[in-house]
């Protein structure tokens, strides 16, 4: 991409591993996990009865009144994450003229707590019991909606359905926007769909780890790998141009220096996955060269195969052990349209604190399976560039590369 650099001058966290960036980080070196039986509801009839859930989040305590009765836990989360964001990039959107700023989030399953309960009414008491606000609160660009209504953003707006890519796909259309002359653009996602309804959509992949214990049921590239434990949150970043930060005087976690996306081909096509060439892609558009990446943040799918897929199109790009690869997302289970975000903000914290966080819980390298697969805290002689890899369930590939300012 010609034009300015663009960099990510904010983060807000809402996560299993805590809410705020700083609870976020310090769990994540401590591998202090957030994965635990679900209590949202009782999962004892469900084949996949632990989750990563947001335990430190009261809505009525962070979210206004009269916001929480017409959307949905997604969307709370999200409004969360972007006061913080916001806050943290020293962001004075008084003083910015309206349409400079825009929003464009990501989103997977949408609204389906609130749809769910919808539903219930509808079949329990009859179609009068369902509310004016089911026909917006589960729709995909709620939060986006909600955001720019909170915080008068009447910039570019949208979002973007890609599942656990989604969220750099989000950043990129911020890049994107912001290349465009757009000053300001809040972006990220975040995902709730730990209910009922959600759940028996997301057994329906067959991806789901039906492991009992929070220890072993998400080891990506291990030998006992079964699948993976969903989860909730995400994290919104706030993303503007070099000039516009240099003149705020703030300082930056990142800069995002490269994206790509692609889409697998068809199932029994014979041809392979979309991964390698993303990645590929990413580092052209980068003008980086596979030596200049210091830290894989993995997709980790913990699906055997795929996760075999996912470290031989890092192999074929870096060689056999070529680069440290980590995925801390193995403390909060994948959070769909908030996890790639979250992989986001975590990549940006280790870039500024100069360490890679370790992924938690494999010990035993999958056959076939060469990573140099970073298992304790880590703090090489050279962290400056790290690659963010997202893949979401039906082929969707997204490659992001963060730079240390």
């Amino acid at each position: 991409m010609n034009g300015q650099q663009v960099l990510i001058t904010g983060l807000g966290v809402v996560a299993p591993t805590g809410v705020g960036a700083d609870a976020h980080w310090q769990a994540v070196l401590a591998g202090k996990s957030g994965i635990a039986r679900i209590t949202r509801f009782d999962p004892t009839a469900y084949p996949v009865r632990i989750a990563g859930e947001v335990k430190e989040f009261d809505a009525a305590e962070r979210v206004p009144r009269k916001v929480i009765p017409e959307t949905d836990r997604w969307t709370h989360l999200a409004l969360v994450a972007a006061d913080e964001a916001l806050q943290d990039a020293g962001v004075d959107l008084s003083v910015m003229p309206e349409f400079d700023v825009a929003v464009v989030t990501s989103s997977s399953s949408g609204g389906t707590d609130f749809g769910q309960h919808q539903m219930e009414q509808l079949y329990q008491n009859g179609p009068s019991w369902v509310g004016v606000y089911q026909s917006i609160a589960w729709f995909y660009a709620a939060t986006t909606g909600q955001l720019s209504i909170r915080h008068g953003l009447r910039g570019p707006c949208g979002v973007l359905c890609g599942e656990q890519a989604g969220g750099l796909d989000a950043i990129g259309q911020a890049r994107r926007l912001l290349s465009s002359g757009t000053r300001l653009v809040v972006s990220g996602g975040t995902d709730a769909s730990l209910c009922p309804y959600g759940l028996v959509a997301q057994l329906s992949s067959g991806e789901l780890s039906t492991v009992d214990d929070p220890a072993g049921a998400y080891l990506p590239f291990d030998a006992e790998a079964s699948g993976h434990v969903p989860g909730e949150g995400g994290a919104i970043v706030i993303t503007e141009t070099a000039d516009a930060a240099r003149e705020r005087g703030h300082e930056a976690y990142a800069g995002v220096l490269g994206y790509a996306a692609g889409f697998d081909p068809r199932p029994g096509s014979g041809r392979p996955p979309a991964l390698k060439r993303v990645i590929e892609r990413a580092l052209q558009d980068a003008n980086l060269t596979p030596a200049d990446v210091d830290v894989v943040f993995a997709d980790a799918a913990g699906v055997p195969q795929r996760d075999l897929d996912e470290a031989q199109a890092i192999g074929a790009i870096f060689g056999p052990r070529g680069v440290a690869v980590t995925a801390p997302k193995t403390l909060t289970g994948r959070l769909y349209g908030g996890g790639a975000a979250l992989d986001v903000a975590t990549a940006a914290l280790a870039l500024r604190h100069g360490v890679i966080p370790p992924t938690t819980g494999p010990t035993r390298l999958a056959p076939g399976i060469e990573l140099d697969l970073v298992t304790a805290p880590r703090e090489p002689a050279r962290l400056r560039t790290a690659l963010v890899l997202a893949r979401g369930h039906g082929g969707f590939t997204a490659a992001l590369l963060l730079g240390r300012q």
